[in-house]
């Protein structure tokens, strides 16, 4: 039964995420991190790698994930120990 219910909750919670993130909402989860929507500028000339041909790439958004404190001390903390 527990189980059920934080299955339900974490689900909740991603359905929320990604609603926000679609309608370019910031959400941040303190001491996790923040996601954001960018915008990005286009690149008038990219280069396909396979034909070597020049395209446009034209501006699109994107998300962005930024790390919190917390993480980011966790993350390090067990670089540092080497787990």
């Amino acid at each position: 039964m527990t189980f059920i219910l934080a299955e339900e909750c974490v689900d909740a919670l991603f359905a929320a995420l990604r609603e926000s993130v679609i309608s370019g909402k910031r959400i941040e989860v303190r001491g996790f991190g923040s996601w954001e929507v960018r915008q990005t500028n286009p690149k008038l000339y990219a280069r396909n790698p396979r034909t070597g041909e020049t395209v446009f790439v034209p501006a699109r958004k994107k998300v962005r994930f930024k790390p919190g404190k917390g993480l980011k001390a966790e993350l390090t903390k067990s670089r540092e120990v080497g787990v």
